[in-house]
């Protein structure tokens, strides 16, 4: 039987989190108004949300660039895809977890477009979890049976 992750379903969420990459500081400036959040910080700790902001970005972008452009090796079974789908997978799995623990806590904007947002990028962010967890699964049978 085989149980690969289709490449399609790979490399849909490449272009997913590349997505949320670019979209990311729409969604800081227009929908959460960070910037005006962050003035407030001391300068310094401008830098380092800001810093932080970007290592976001650049690991959403990075992670999506490689499902688009290594799908096939994403799932091969090496100790650098189990490595690699295990870390991805960790990252989104954790964002789920924080999204779900602490966001409810938070009003998002009113305006319908932020609302739909929100469940978009919501539905986004679990498939990214499933994805790399059905690859991390896949990636362990994989190795332990090499």
């Amino acid at each position: 039987m085989n149980y690969n992750v289709p490449q399609w379903l790979i490399i849909t969420g490449g272009l997913g989190q590349i997505f949320t990459a670019l979209i990311y500081p729409y969604i800081r400036h227009r929908v959460f108004d960070w910037y005006t959040d962050v003035k407030q910080l001391r300068p310094l700790n401008q830098e380092i949300a800001k810093t932080y902001g970007r290592y976001i970005q650049g690991l959403n972008f990075s992670f999506g660039l490689i499902a688009l452009l290594l799908p096939m090796e994403l799932q091969n079974g090496t100790a650098l895809a189990v490595a690699l789908s295990g870390l991805i997978a960790a990252y989104w799995v954790g964002k789920v977890a924080t999204q779900i623990a602490y966001y409810p806590m938070y009003e998002i904007p009113k305006k319908m477009l932020f609302k739909i947002g929100s469940y978009f990028m919501n539905a986004l962010f679990t498939l990214f979890a499933l994805v790399y967890t059905w690859l991390l699964i896949l990636n362990l049978s994989l190795y332990i049976n090499l």
